[in-house]
C-alpha cells in the first residue's frame, strides 16, 4: 500500500511539472506574439527597445525574425497587420512564411505587403543582438561565427556579454576570438596603460581588424600628448603583422602559381607523350580540352540531381570521348601524314577548328557554366589572411595522381615499354614486331584522354566555352619544351616552375609583363639548352 502511495504522489508531481512547463511556454508564446503584433504600429525611433523586449525572450522563432529583419525580409500584410517572411519569386511576387509558426502563406502581389524598415543604427544593434543569441549556442562553429561577426564594431552589450562568457568558453578557439575582440575595444576605448597592455597582446595577431585599428591609434597620437612607449608598441606590433602578410602573401601566390602549374601539367602531358612518340605537333590538342569540359557540362545538365557525383563520372567520360576523338585523329588523318612536320601541323589546326564550330553548332557560341559540387567548394583557413582554397588543393592533389598513375603505367606495362621503344627507336621497335601504327594510335588516344580529364579540372575554374583550349595550346608547347621533348619529369618540374614563377611575378608586374618575362626567359633558356630540362635519351633523339 505504502508503495503504490509513493507511486500515485510521482505521478501527480510529474503531472503538476508538465503543466508548469506548458505553462510557461505558453506565456513565452503569449508574450512573443504580443511584442511581434506591435512591430508593424510601432516607430522607426522607438524600434530598438521593441527589438530588445523579442531579443530577450526564449521564444525559439526570435533568430529568425531579427535574421529576417536584419536582411530586408521581414514584411507584414497590409491589410491584417500579420508579420510575415517575405522572399521573392520568380513569377514577380512574394512567398510568404508565418513568422510565429513557420506555416506557408502562399504567393501575393508586392502591393500587399509592406516592409519593416531599419536603419544603421537598428542594424548594428541587430547583428548584436544575434552575436549573443549565437555566443550561447551548442555549436563551436555557430558561436566562432558569432565572435567573428562581434570583431568589426562590438557594442557595449556585446562586450559585456563576452567579458562574461569569455571565461566560461571550453573551445580554445572561441575563446582566442573572444579574447581579441575584447582587446580590440580596450586598444579603442582604454587609458593608455590598457592600451599599451592591449597592444603587447594583439603583437603578431593577423586579423585585419586588428591592424586597421593599430594604425587609428598611431594615427590618433597627438604631438602635444607624445607617448613614446605605445607609439614604439604599435609601431613595432604593425610592421610584424606586415611582415608576416608579406610572408603568406608570398606562399598564397605560390599555391596559386602551383594550382596553375598544375592545370598546364594535365594540358600538357598528353601532348609531352604524343610528340616525343610521334613527333606530332597537334594543334588540335585544345580541343581536346573542350571536349572534356564540355562532356563534364553534359553529364550535369544529364544528371542535375547528382552534381555532387558528377565530377567522378565526368573524369571517366571525358577520357574516353576525347581519346576515342583522338584515336579517330590519328586513324583517319595523322598517318597519312608521317614525316611531314608542316602538313600534320595544318591539318590538326583544321581540325581544331572544325572540332570549334562543331561545338558552336551543338551548344551554340555562348560560354556554359559547370557547377562546383559542394566539396568543392569554401577554403581551408590557415589564419585569418591565409586560406588555401578546396578546389584548387584537389586540382594540385588530382594532377600529380594522373602524372604518378601515367607514370606507373609507362614504367610498368606492356604497352609503356611499346611506347617507350617505339619513342626512342622506332626501326629497332618495328624489327621486333611492335606494331609501331598501333602504338601511335593508342599513344595519341591517351595523350588526348588525358587532355579530356585536363578539360574537365578547366571546367572548375572557367567557364566553357569553343575557345576554351585555344587559351592553354601554347603553354602546353612551352612546357613541353622547357621540359624536354617526350620526358614526363621534365614536363612536371617545367609546369610547376613556369606556373609559379608566372604567379610571383605578377603582385609586382602585372599579368601580361609576367608571362612576357616568363616567355624571355624560356627563350633565353632554350638558346643554351635546346633539348629542355631533361632531354631524350636514345638514337631518335640524336
Amino acid at each position: 500500500m505504502l508503495r503504490l502511495f509513493s507511486i500515485l504522489t510521482l505521478y501527480l508531481l510529474s503531472l503538476s511539472c508538465f503543466a508548469a512547463a506548458d505553462d510557461i511556454n505558453r506565456d513565452t508564446d503569449s508574450t512573443f506574439s504580443t511584442l511581434v503584433e506591435q512591430l508593424p504600429a510601432t516607430k522607426l525611433n522607438k524600434m530598438a527597445a521593441l527589438i530588445e523586449k523579442i531579443a530577450a525572450t526564449s521564444a525559439p522563432q526570435k533568430r529568425d525574425l531579427l535574421s529576417s529583419l536584419l536582411n530586408g525580409d521581414l514584411y507584414y500584410l497590409k491589410a491584417s497587420k500579420q508579420v510575415v517572411i517575405a522572399n521573392k519569386n520568380n513569377q514577380k511576387g512574394y512567398d510568404l512564411t508565418d513568422i510565429l509558426h513557420n506555416t506557408d502563406l502562399g504567393a501575393v502581389k508586392k502591393s500587399q505587403i509592406r516592409k519593416l524598415r531599419t536603419n544603421n543604427r537598428l542594424r548594428g544593434q541587430i547583428r548584436d543582438l544575434l552575436a549573443q543569441i549565437d555566443l550561447t549556442h551548442n555549436d563551436k562553429n555557430i558561436r566562432l561565427e558569432a565572435v567573428k561577426q562581434l570583431l568589426s564594431k562590438p557594442g557595449q552589450q556585446a562586450i559585456t556579454s563576452l567579458q562574461k562568457l569569455v571565461e566560461i568558453e571550453q573551445d580554445p578557439d572561441v575563446r582566442e576570438k573572444m579574447a581579441v575582440v575584447l582587446a580590440v575595444n580596450q586598444l579603442e576605448t582604454g587609458d593608455p596603460a590598457e592600451k599599451l597592455a592591449a597592444t603587447l597582446t594583439l603583437k603578431g595577431n593577423l586579423e585585419p581588424v586588428v591592424k586597421n585599428a593599430m594604425e587609428r591609434q598611431l594615427q590618433a597620437l597627438s604631438p602635444e600628448t607624445p607617448n613614446p612607449e605605445l607609439k614604439k608598441a604599435l609601431t613595432d606590433a604593425i610592421g610584424k603583422i606586415e611582415q608576416s602578410r608579406t610572408i603568406y602573401q608570398f606562399v598564397e601566390n605560390l599555391f596559386f602559381g602551383l594550382s596553375l602549374g598544375s592545370v598546364l601539367l594535365l594540358a600538357a602531358i598528353g601532348l609531352a607523350i604524343t610528340f616525343g612518340v610521334m613527333g606530332v605537333i597537334n594543334m588540335a590538342h585544345g580541343e581536346m580540352m573542350m571536349l572534356g569540359a564540355y562532356t563534364t557540362y553534359v553529364i550535369q545538365q544529364s544528371f542535375p540531381n547528382l552534381i555532387e557525383y558528377s565530377l567522378l563520372m565526368a573524369i571517366p567520360a571525358a577520357f574516353i570521348v576525347s581519346g576515342l576523338v583522338g584515336v579517330l585523329i590519328e586513324r583517319g588523318v595523322i598517318r597519312f601524314l608521317k614525316g611531314r612536320p608542316l602538313e600534320t601541323l595544318l591539318a590538326t589546326f583544321g581540325i581544331s577548328l572544325i572540332l570549334q564550330q562543331l561545338v558552336r553548332t551543338i551548344f551554340s557560341p555562348l560560354n556554359r557554366q559547370v557547377a562546383a559540387p559542394q566539396w568543392m567548394t569554401g577554403s581551408l583557413e590557415i589564419n585569418p589572411i591565409f586560406s588555401l582554397t578546396y578546389n584548387r588543393l584537389y586540382i594540385i592533389l588530382f594532377s600529380l595522381m594522373v602524372f604518378f598513375a601515367l607514370l606507373v603505367i609507362l614504367k610498368k606495362s606492356a604497352l609503356g615499354l611499346h611506347v617507350r621503344a617505339v619513342s626512342q627507336n622506332r626501326d629497332m621497335a618495328r624489327s621486333l614486331s611492335i606494331k609501331s601504327s598501333w602504338v601511335d594510335a593508342i599513344t595519341f588516344g591517351l595523350g588526348s584522354g588525358i587532355a579530356g580529364i585536363a578539360g574537365v579540372v578547366l571546367s572548375q575554374l572557367t567557364n566553357v566555352g569553343p575557345n576554351l583550349g585555344q587559351a592553354y595550346i601554347i603553354d602546353s608547347f612551352l612546357v613541353v619544351v622547357f621540359g624536354g621533348v617526350g620526358n614526363l619529369w621534365g614536363t612536371l618540374v617545367a609546369a610547376l616552375s613556369l606556373g609559379a614563377f608566372n604567379k610571383l611575378l605578377e603582385p609586382s608586374m602585372g599579368p601580361v609583363l609576367a608571362n612576357i618575362i616568363v616567355l624571355v626567359g624560356l627563350v633565353l633558356f632554350i638558346q643554351k639548352r635546346p633539348k629542355g630540362l631533361f632531354p631524350q635519351k636514345g638514337r631518335a633523339a640524336e
